[in-house]
């Protein structure tokens, strides 16, 4: 023991901070990283264990103990656990108010200082979920179900109904496997009921938008009658529409009341929007008083529209004047809730300009102005609907609807009710009335202005008076440059003047103003059509043809053009699309017969010519070429039927009882043709070919009236020599002049034969028909054809529309004046 005393010296006595300055290997810390144990102590839980004592031989432990003079020596414990910084086993064990246990000076001596362990690289991946297990196949089979239930709602908003059908029930399919699967492995608390509420509801409304009315019903059944579905009774109102389509109008009231008592009374607006079906349902059905209760409550509990206007029409039905009268006045009463003000700048602040000029055109103007209009659509509408019953005249109905509209919100349409009294007017026939009206509104503001004097000139128009009508079109357009109805007006004006090319500007622009202006794209067709321009004319009616799918006017235009451009084939398939829109038509029909006809095809000629005769039977075209078909076809009887109507409708032409007479000589029945022949003579004591066929005819019958008649005969013939011989002395007399007169007018009339192709064949056929080679004909054709002249003259080149109402190139489209001729 006294090996370790070491006794100061005397000369440290007195110094009091001797030690300080000794080596202490506890404290150092500039070889941590190289320090094995320390880093093994960070890495892991080693350091945190505690000393295996067992492997210590003795209890005894010694430690090296510092002194003043920096000497190292070691002191046992007393109870066998290594004392703090005593050396053990050759490595000195740390103090333990400074380093952790466990490290080790000497271990970390060499190594970096990684105390978090980032040179280990990183750390392993998690252990992955087996993908066999339930609960991931369930997983996965609700995602399938959530995308499949996603897919069909894309689809049914792209309008394609049958594919997402078809991806509502896979989901449906999918989501019974996975209802299914879950109560396999969990218990029913547990199952996803939005999901199947969501499959379900989805299934039944692609159902009812692809008209599979019972599946949707029964579908929306399974979802109200299952008590798990909260709120799901609110579902009673689609199903209640869906009765409605049916018109099954009992089931859908009853279903609609059924959802109106599972909303609460706090839902108020989807309580109105409920109560305004079950007003339409009431009105679908005849019901009116029932309808009125429901959209007078509408209007006591949030006054809207809708249900203002269907009040207004309801009361109509039933005839209740003053109630229209109160109904109107609380259409009118409903607050738009626009405020017009905030789109005005109320200052030159450009910040605050630019602001108001962003929102002029934003969506929700765009809806206020849609609303707007859908305001002024449901007063004027009413309006016209009651103002001929509310009062004793229409003219003081439409009186009392100007004073109450003036009182209101919506002053402006007060002009607009003043037009529609002037359209009233003139669809009574009463144009004095209607110019009056029309003459006062002139003097209005410039939209106003403009409307009444662009109904003036279409007025006018149609009155002939184009001098007026141009007069009034200058001052529509002059007071709105872009009213296209004004600028069409001036056209037809224009047009009426023999001024195509500059006709066809005014209608241009009439079209850059309004494209959608079918009017002026339609006289535009007929305006290149007068001047020739038959490729640009085809391209206007072809644009106005998608518009106007099936207008018929359009259609027979393009056959037309077809047959100009010398393209039959085009022209019949053009007339058949006009024949399935007016199948009645006996014009189309004709036209039909007539390409055939030019074609050769005369079976398909005769049915058209047949059907059109069928409809009018009085087309003398028409009843010629049916006749001459006939003879041609040696059906003398079927030809004697049309001859006798032909010659009942001109009784004045001598050639149609003369072709009667000869189709029943034809046939045999020579006794009938005798008779016909002198019941001719009797009304036309002076025509040759008839007293020929009667010389002839009782000539070959042996009868004593043969000498008679061929006195008749030869005295007839020298009177005409005798009228041919002044002609042609009067000819020779009268020198170049008569005669260039005369050719003239010959060429006048060869100029108008041309005009008419058809009557041209036609009367060239029936000239025909007689030949020189049978018995009890003339031996002279020319004397034969200049009796045979064609009765109707000069035809008309051709009509310019298929259609009843027919329209002239003059009459154009502006022939009835009404809502149209009015600025949008």
């Amino acid at each position: 023991m006294m090996q370790n005393v070491h006794l100061a010296p005397e000369t440290d006595e007195d110094d009091l901070y001797s030690g300080y300055n000794d080596y202490n290997p506890i404290y150092d810390i500039e070889e941590l990283e190289n320090d094995a144990a320390f880093q093994q102590a960070v890495r892991t839980s080693h350091g945190r264990r505690p000393p295996i004592t067992a492997k210590i031989s003795s209890t005894a432990v010694t430690r090296p103990i510092a002194t003043g003079y920096g000497s190292k020596t070691s002191l046992a414990s007393s109870i066998g656990r290594p004392m703090t910084g005593a050396i053990q086993d050759g490595v000195t064990r740390p103090m333990t108010a400074v380093r952790a246990a466990g490290f080790t000076k000497t271990a970390l001596r060499g190594s970096a200082f990684d105390p978090l362990g980032q040179s280990r690289g990183p750390a392993p991946p998690l252990e992955a979920k087996k993908k066999d297990s339930p609960e991931e196949k369930i997983k996965q089979l609700e995602k399938e179900v959530n995308e499949l239930v996603e897919e069909s709602c894309t689809a049914s908003s792209c309008g394609d109904l049958k594919l997402a059908l078809e991806k509502a029930k896979d989901a449906g399919r999918k989501e019974r496997v996975l209802v299914r699967q879950r109560e396999q492995v969990t218990t029913p608390e547990n199952i996803n009921l939005d999901l199947t509420y969501s499959v379900l509801f989805n299934l039944a409304s692609q159902y009812s938008v692809n008209e599979m009315y019972a599946e949707a019903l029964n579908t929306y059944q399974v979802i109200v009658k299952n008590k798990m579905f909260s709120n799901a009774g609110i579902l009673k109102m689609n199903m209640g529409n869906i009765y409605l389509k049916q018109r099954n109008y009992s089931k859908a009231i009853k279903f609609y009341r059924m959802a109106l008592d599972q909303v609460p009374s706090v839902n108020k607006q989807m309580r109105i929007k409920i109560m305004q079906n079950i007003g339409v349902t009431f009105i679908q059905a005849g019901q009116y008083s029932d309808a009125i209760n429901s959209y007078e409550h509408i209007m006591s509990m949030a006054p809207n529209l809708k249900a203002g206007y269907n009040l207004t029409i309801c009361y109509f039905a039933v005839g209740d004047r003053e109630k229209m009268k109160k109904a109107f006045q609380k259409l009118i009463a409903v607050p738009l809730e626009i405020d017009e003000d905030k789109y005005i700048s109320p200052s030159d602040d450009p910040h605050t300009n630019l602001v108001t000029e962003a929102i002029k055109n934003d969506h929700l103007r765009q809806m206020e102005c849609e609303r707007k209009a859908m305001a002024e659509k449901y007063i004027m509408t009413s309006a016209k609907l009651i103002a001929p019953v509310i009062e004793t005249s229409f003219a003081a109905g439409y009186d009392w609807c100007v004073e109450v509209v003036k009182a209101s919100q919506y002053v402006e349409l007060a002009n607009d009710l003043e037009i529609n009294k002037a359209v009233t007017y003139l669809r009574q026939k009463d144009y004095n009335q209607a110019v009056e009206i029309l003459k006062v509104l002139e003097k209005k503001d410039s939209r106003v202005k403009s409307a009444a004097a662009t109904n003036l000139s279409a007025l006018y128009y149609m009155g002939k008076d184009f001098a007026q009508a141009s007069s009034y079109a200058d001052i529509a357009v002059n007071s709105d440059r872009y009213n296209p109805a004004a600028l069409t007006n001036k056209g037809n004006t224009v047009f009426a003047n023999g001024d195509y090319e500059k006709a066809a500007e005014f209608y241009k622009e009439a079209l850059r103003n309004d494209s959608s202006c079918t009017e002026a794209l339609y006289n535009i067709g007929l305006t290149y059509e007068k001047l020739n321009r038959l490729d640009e004319a085809l391209d206007c009616f072809l644009k106005l043809h998608a518009i106007l799918r099936n207008s018929a006017e359009v259609l027979y235009q393009i056959a037309n053009i077809y047959e100009l451009m010398e393209n039959p084939s085009q022209a019949i398939e053009w007339l058949m699309q006009v024949v399935s829109v007016v199948p009645t038509d006996p014009q189309v029909l004709s036209k039909l017969g007539e390409l055939y006809d030019h074609e050769g095809d005369k079976s398909q000629a005769f049915q058209y010519y047949y059907e059109s005769y069928r409809y009018f039977p009085c087309n003398i075209e028409v009843i010629e070429w049916l006749g001459a078909y006939y003879i041609d076809t040696q059906f003398w009887e079927k030809a004697i039927q049309y001859f006798e109507r032909a010659s009942l409708m001109q009784p004045t032409q001598v050639k149609w009882q003369l072709m009667v007479a000869s189709c029943f000589r034809r046939s045999g029945n020579y006794q009938k043709a005798l008779d016909t022949y002198k019941d001719t003579h009797r009304k036309f004591p002076e025509n040759v070919e008839c007293l020929r066929f009667l010389v002839r005819l009782c000539t070959d019958l042996g009868l004593k009236d043969a000498q008679e008649y061929a006195r008749k005969l030869k005295r007839l013939e020298k009177m005409k020599e005798i009228r041919e011989q002044r002609i042609k002395s009067g000819r020779d007399g009268s020198g170049g002049s008569c005669g260039k007169r005369e050719g003239s007018a010959s060429g006048d009339s060869g100029q108008n034969y041309s005009a008419s192709s058809k009557g041209e064949r036609l009367s060239a056929r029936l000239r025909a028909l007689p030949g020189t080679n049978e018995p009890y004909e003339s031996s002279s054709n020319k004397e034969i054809d200049a009796s045979y002249v064609d009765p109707l003259g000069p035809q008309i080149e051709r009509p310019k529309t298929a259609a009843k109402k027919r329209i002239d190139e003059d009459d154009f489209a502006d022939e009835e004046l009404g809502d149209d001729l009015l600025p949008e």
